[in-house]
């Protein structure tokens, strides 16, 4: 546990440069006195380590020391090959960056973790998007990335669902979110935080207008806010519904899990079938999931999709005759 602690320091000073003793305490989470213990064992093992006191102290490195990562476990060498993932990289525009990284890490290690580091690759594959489902095309993904990183602010074209569909806007990307084989950014546009889908962007142009994420912005706790609260706002009101066995597997291939859950809690009936109540986002959308079981699946209320449905199998009964 010491060692694995000595080393986190380590690579600590080495990748952030100086740092006091009460930054190392919070980023390793121990005692400020156990970070003074563990400085003394880096200098007593030879590490070229030095403090300075005072208000721009700390401590640090000697200029040009550098560890090779031999006191990496076989886990933590085989996650890092695991987290490499190729597809996104290479839309990103850093793929060779990639490859050039994993290959110096790989010369870094010792070769039995090296070997299980290639195993990893051979037997895992991470492919993010959903079963059929088009790959987004992103061409100005690497753009937006890069005004991301410069913390430039950008001028799109934007093609959105609702009228007017085509829209221009000035953007201040704070960051950039994979989401199930979409990529999107999390921008400033008119003083708003919004979120839009790269693949949309139809045009796009760098400004030389540079700004400042607000004090204290946390892109993975803001997208963990506003995925929950997109979550509460798609569903728009509630169906219920009789549902065969059958028509319970074949929901498993394409129904929100909101859904599965809530057929799950319905009532079994005699006949084999359950009387549930299910989440719905509008009429049109669910006339359109539920008319994908076919006779496995009754409406009950609202009347207002049953009616919906009933008119439109009747229309697909005609048309087959």
């Amino acid at each position: 546990m010491r060692a694995s602690r000595l080393l986190s320091l380590l690579l600590l000073l080495q990748n952030r440069g100086r740092m006091t003793a009460v930054e190392l305490a919070a980023e390793l989470e121990v005692s400020v006195r156990t970070v003074y213990r563990d400085v003394q064992a880096l200098i007593a093992a030879g590490v070229p380590l030095y403090g300075e006191a005072g208000h721009a102290g700390g401590y640090a490195l000697l200029d040009g020391y550098r560890t090779r990562l031999t006191g990496l476990t076989a886990d933590e060498a085989q996650t890092l090959f695991l987290a490499g993932l190729p597809g996104p990289a290479a839309e990103l525009g850093l793929g060779s960056v990639l490859a050039a990284a994993e290959l110096k890490l790989e010369a870094a290690l010792p070769a039995q973790l090296r070997d299980q580091g290639r195993r990893i690759r051979e037997c895992f594959h991470l492919d993010a998007p959903g079963w059929y489902r088009e790959a987004d095309e992103v061409p100005h993904l690497p753009a937006v990335a890069a005004a991301v990183w410069q913390r430039r602010a950008i001028w799109v074209r934007y093609r959105r669902w609702y009228a007017p569909q085509v829209v221009e806007r000035r953007l201040e990307p704070y960051g950039i979110v994979l989401k199930a084989g979409r990529w999107y950014t999390v921008a400033r546009a008119d003083e708003e935080l919004r979120t839009y889908r790269i693949g949309q962007i139809l045009a796009l142009e760098q400004l030389d207008e540079v700004f400042d994420p607000p004090a204290g912005f946390d892109l993975a706790r803001h997208w963990q806010a506003h995925s929950a609260g997109l979550q509460e706002r798609l569903w728009q009101g509630e169906a219920e519904i009789r549902i065969s066995p059958v028509g319970i597997a074949r929901l498993q291939d394409f129904a929100a899990q909101a859904v599965i859950d809530g057929v799950n809690r319905g009532e079994p009936e005699a006949d084999g079938w359950r009387r549930s109540v299910i989440p719905v986002e509008s009429l049109a959308h669910a006339e359109s999931e539920l008319l994908r079981l076919g006779p496995e699946v009754e409406v009950l209320a609202p009347t207002e999709l049953r009616e919906h449905i009933t008119a439109s199998t009747r229309a697909m009964a005609a048309l087959y005759g």
